[in-house]
């Protein structure tokens, strides 16, 4: 959610913003702005709509020059999508400018106080609110701007990532943290400020991530200072080494970053079992569970939290968990986990997944059972990230960056590191053979082909897509560990092509769902070969019987299911634990090209982030 991008520096600061604003548009905004330095002048420029469009406007709008600047691209929470709503915003006095990624609770109230002060607001927007309430300390208390910045930080309720600076102190940007994450590249005599690393990965290799409740202060020439902010102590920081390089970041030849990433699943899920997966051994290793398999195998229950995409990946978790390792396991989603007062004890293990590690309400959930002397353990994809330095273990999924906003290679990779996970602890506690936990390792080690081979049905998924693209609703069904499939499927469908679509599990057809079913109606059912297989037949043959069109995802070779389907999609045999790595592939396939054929931005959804990092 919101994209910030800043630099101070020798280069010229206006391609650095608006090429790093670009490659944040992925997080999701409605509308971007730009604010530049000349050296004598402070020029903004802001609309609704996009980059592109903010391009536009600065062409006949201000002049590009000048070494200091900062761009955001805006999610609206307070003040709908406008002009005067877009980041930045500048204070009364016209010599402050910020730009703001999260809420201001009680901006409200400061609102209220400020007015009395003889403050205006031109904005609906709690972060006009912010810049003015730092101009007015800095004022009345006469001091620098880092210290009124810190100052109206410990006044405000809520959650920030901010750039600040002052015009008539232009060698330098204050920045903060609290709850949505932001990044300070450092290269030679130049600093660089965005929300993740993407935008500034070909200047500099070393960034620091700040910390929660963390300021920094940058001044060009002299470096940069970084404080708590409660107690403006000084920090030493961490100066990491990014990993990420640009060509991870670039479509590559493809049409979207989805596609791309869907393509890029026999790779990330090979990158996320490498080292851990020693199949020649016969074990799996895994740091963060050999450290603390006592907490995992004297757990009473694990409790897995998540949103959205991974709180599906949870669901096959939960499965494969219970199945195999037969440990207690139940799934909430983050946002509801953190406010329902649940019952956790010390024996408890919590599992947080999050592609981005940064999901606001997930991140809430760990610090909720943190105080209530749960054992935290991570799973995401992004080094570094809150989730990742939050946890008290974690491990991380090596999908590599994931651009499109629907998730795809972070699902697959996901239920992989939870499948080692749970085949690790099935071995420790001897409730799988030696030789099925062999079978397992050598079909995981397999799957990568597989995927592969279930990529080369996408021209014939082209062909269903073309005649079910302008169907009004959908029907997921799936049994066992493809259930959850199903509800993933669903929701691929509902992000990008906004085609209402539900899922369900197959048993659940008759309980309600059965009363949508005509010949208007696509039912996508994974038949796969497995436990439930006859009851998914009679599933489908009742479906048959309402005319309601099949478009079955089948094992491959199966004639059954396919004398009965209107259309069928084949994916390589596996054993059933491991099936939801395959059965997604089609699903995820089919959501993109009826979006695509619907002429959807596919990869910047509407009303949607990639990284939901406020409430």
């Amino acid at each position: 959610m919101c994209g910030i991008v800043g630099y101070i520096g020798h280069r010229e600061a206006y391609p650095i913003v608006i090429e790093g604003l670009k490659r944040l548009e992925y997080r999701g905004y409605d509308s971007a702005g730009i604010a530049l330095f000349d050296g004598t002048d402070l020029k903004v420029s802001k609309t609704k709509g996009k980059v592109s469009d903010l391009e536009e406007r600065v062409e006949t709008q201000i002049s590009k020059s000048g070494n200091l600047g900062i761009g955001h691209t805006r999610w609206a929470t307070h003040g709908v999508p406008n002009d005067v709503n877009s980041h930045p915003h500048v204070s009364n006095s016209g010599d402050l400018v910020i730009i703001h990624n999260g809420i201001i609770e009680n901006y409200e109230s400061l609102k209220k106080e400020l007015i009395k002060r003889g403050y205006t607001f031109k904005s609906d927007t709690d972060t006009e609110v912010l810049i003015n309430l730092i101009e007015e300390v800095k004022t009345i208390e006469g001091v620098k701007l880092g210290k009124a910045v810190q100052i109206a930080l410990n006044q405000v309720v809520g959650a920030y990532a901010i750039a600040v600076f002052d015009k008539n102190k232009p060698e330098e940007v204050v920045v903060a943290r609290l709850g949505s994450p932001l990044a300070v590249g450092i290269g030679e005599d130049e600093f660089f400020i965005a929300s993740d690393a993407s935008p500034f990965i070909e200047y500099t290799k070393n960034a620091i991530y700040l910390e929660d409740e963390e300021m920094a202060i940058i001044r060009f020439h002299k470096g940069i200072k970084v404080r708590k902010i409660k107690d403006d102590s000084l920090v030493d920081p961490y100066i990491q080494e990014l990993q990420l390089n640009l060509e991870q970041i670039e479509k590559g030849g493809y049409e979207h970053f989805m596609l791309k990433e869907i393509h890029e699943q026999p790779k990330a899920i090979t990158d996320t079992f490498r080292g851990r997966l020693l199949r020649d051994e016969a074990i799996i290793k895994m740091g963060g569970i050999e450290d603390n398999m006592k907490k995992f195998l004297n757990a009473n229950r694990i409790i897995i939290v998540a949103c959205g995409t991974s709180w599906h990946a949870g669901l096959v978790a939960e499965y494969i968990f219970e199945d195999l390792a037969r440990i207690p396991v139940e799934v909430e989603y983050a946002s509801e986990f953190r406010y329902r007062n649940p019952v956790i004890t010390e024996n408890d293990v919590l599992i947080a997944i999050s592609q981005s590690g940064e999901t606001a309400d997930t991140l809430a959930a760990i610090k909720m059972a943190k105080s209530k002397g749960a054992f935290v353990f991570g799973v995401c994809n992004v080094v570094g990230s809150s989730i990742a330095r939050e946890s008290d273990a974690g491990a991380y999924t090596h999908a590599g960056p994931e651009i499109g906003v629907a998730s795809t290679k972070a699902f697959t990779t996901q239920i992989t590191v939870l499948s080692l996970i749970a085949l690790r602890l099935a071995r420790a506690k001897g409730t799988i053979s030696s030789s099925d936990f062999r079978r397992y390792l050598l079909e995981m080690e397999m799957i990568p082909e597989k995927v592969e081979k279930a990529l080369e049905s996408d021209a014939h998924i082209q062909e269903v897509s073309e005649i079910y693209k302008d169907a009004a609703n959908f029907l997921y069904l799936g049994r066992g560990y493809n259930f959850p499939v199903a509800l993933e499927g669903a929701l691929k469908l509902k992000e990008i092509s906004y085609i209402h679509a539900e899922g369900y599990p197959a048993a659940e057809m008759k309980h309600g769902p059965i009363a949508l079913i005509d010949e208007n109606m696509p039912i996508v059912v994974i038949a796969t070969k497995a436990e439930h297989y006859d009851k998914v037949i009679s599933n489908i043959q009742e479906i048959k019987s309402r005319k309601g069109k099949i478009i079955g995802v089948i094992t491959e070779g199966d004639t059954i299911v396919r004398d009965l389907a209107d259309h069928v999609i084949e994916v390589p045999d596996t054993i059933e634990a491991l099936s939801p790595l395959l059965t997604t592939i089609p699903l995820q396939l089919l959501s993109y090209h009826i979006a695509v054929m619907l002429d959807k931005n596919v990869d910047q959804p509407r009303n949607l982030a990639k990284s939901v990092t406020v409430e």
